[in-house]
């Protein structure tokens, strides 16, 4: 399982080195899904949302940042660690078995805005 990011779908102003680094994670995660898969190997991809870290902390102290960000989030907040629980347990468990080659999206609608 690889983590990716909104940037490699949908495009975001002076961050094209970072979209195309998560891009090429996905077509590298679906490249090993399809070469492993005979193996019983799965590869699937998490694209997170805005979600607090470390590294958007900075972003969710600003409020006009966190104004801008809130109001195209169809869930209206921000998303936490928690919101992969159950994606990951799903993904890392025999319940997924024959999932593979996927990219999942979990970032509260954000790129349906």
């Amino acid at each position: 399982m690889t983590t990716s990011s909104v940037s490699a779908v949908r495009g975001a102003p002076t961050l094209q080195s970072y979209a195309a680094a998560k891009g090429a994670l996905v077509s590298v995660t679906k490249g090993l899904a399809a070469e492993f898969g005979r193996h019983g190997i799965r590869a699937n991809t998490i694209i997170p949302g805005w979600i607090r870290t470390e590294m958007t902390e900075g972003s969710f102290e600003r409020p006009e940042v966190q104004e801008a960000i809130l109001k195209r989030l169809p869930i209206r907040r921000w998303g936490t660690s928690e919101d992969f629980a159950g994606i990951a347990v799903y993904l890392a468990s025999d319940a997924s078995a024959y999932h593979t080659g996927d990219t999942l999206v979990v970032d509260g609608g954000y790129t349906t805005s």
